[in-house]
């Protein structure tokens, strides 16, 4: 549009410095990113804000916080010049990420641009845990092991999505793989992934050699990838490898603008490593199904430490994940106990002769596990 290409070059920024909630660093002419807060494990959220003429388009909103509002309200008044809010993508439909897609939209009647499985299945779990009834999700975890008292926590749990988000707008701009946007003068191809979510944006900018990644790409650690009790036989870890190898096919060059941690370069050598620690985490797997096994029993063979109740309701995500994948590839079986539970059973006899031969990597954080060194 009316902005010049600012060219390629990025900010010269110690990106391993820690970042103070409501901070803001310009990446390149026209690109910020801002730091929120998160009052979880995972403390914090980068998102980003690319100019245009007209105004500012907003890249993922945050959680519904007060912190949250009043720190785009000075970013507006500090950053964007007078320029308005003319629109948002969100990359994905989990809370952190949308949480103020609403009150964004209302405050600067901006539209919202997402893809179609993210915007619905953010209003599917926005009304999840309502007046419809929980059987599916209690059966879910049941199968998988989980103990009476997680169950009941689990009930009790299940109406937090809806105080985590602003209502969604009521209408979305639908986003395809391989749209373009033109923002600030510059082309940013859309590129989906999926395994995290279902239909994970990023933006890709050749020019500027920069990948808005959201949660699909991350430096320090590994993306959630979990079956969810909204359906139970899913195989997203499948998914989430495959996008793995597809963006190999982006340019390594480009500077990696992540929801997490901080931006970084390496962007092949990082997807091989998340390749590598799955295909890890599913020879581990395959081992400690020699005998049958529940995937509540089988979390010891990925995580170290001891979890929490929502700690185990994402580790049980992570670990029937990995199991999917190996049924998926013929690797193990699932079998019903008397008890009507779910145990997986390893099928090549040649597993019992590798158990033990080859430390496998257990994860420190079912949420976002810790990866090793920053790249």
């Amino acid at each position: 549009m009316s902005e010049a290409n600012p060219g390629r070059q990025a900010l010269d920024y110690p990106w391993g410095a820690r970042q103070e909630p409501g901070t803001v660093v310009t990446i390149q002419p026209g690109v910020l990113w801002v730091r929120m807060a998160l009052p979880m494990t995972l403390d914090h959220i980068n998102l980003y804000a690319l100019e245009d003429a007209a105004g500012w388009w907003i890249f993922d909103t945050g959680l519904r916080l007060d912190a949250t509002r009043e720190i785009w309200e000075r970013v507006a008044a500090e950053h964007f010049g007078g320029k308005p809010v003319v629109g948002m993508i969100c990359s994905h439909c989990h809370p952190d990420h949308v949480g103020m897609a609403g009150w964004i939209s209302e405050r600067w009647q901006a539209p919202l641009w997402m893809t179609h499985g993210e915007y619905y299945m953010g209003l599917a779990f926005s009304h999840g845990g309502g007046d419809g009834p929980l059987w599916e999700a209690i059966e879910f975890y049941r199968r998988a092991g989980a103990a009476t008292g997680f169950l009941e926590r689990f009930r009790q749990r299940t109406r937090g999505f809806a105080g985590l988000v602003e209502p969604l707008p009521r209408a979305f701009h639908r986003v395809r793989d391989g749209e373009v946007f033109t923002i600030g003068g510059s082309r940013w191809e859309v590129v989906v992934g999926r395994g995290h979510s279902p239909e994970h944006l990023c933006l890709l900018s050749r020019e500027r050699a920069l990948l808005l990644s959201g949660d699909q790409v991350i430096p320090l650690i590994t993306p959630n990838v979990s079956v969810l009790a909204i359906e139970p036989e899913g195989n997203p870890l499948a998914d989430f490898l495959d996008s793995m190898r597809r963006f190999l096919d982006l340019p390594d060059e480009v500077l990696v603008l992540p929801a997490h941690n901080t931006p970084f370069r390496g962007l092949h050598r990082r997807l091989r490593q998340l390749i590598a620690h799955h295909e890890d985490h599913l020879a581990a797997l395959e081992e400690a199904c020699l005998q049958p096994s529940t995937a509540l029993e089988l979390l010891p063979a990925l995580f170290k430490r001891t979890l929490d109740t929502e700690q185990i309701g994402l580790a049980l995500g992570e670990c029937i994940a990995h199991l999917h994948l190996l049924l998926a590839r013929g690797r193990i079986e699932r079998l019903v106990d008397a008890d009507g539970l779910y145990r997986y059973r390893t099928l090549d006899p040649a597993v019992a002769e590798r158990a033990g031969s080859v430390p496998h990597v257990r994860d420190d954080d079912p949420v976002m596990a810790i990866d090793g060194e920053p790249i």
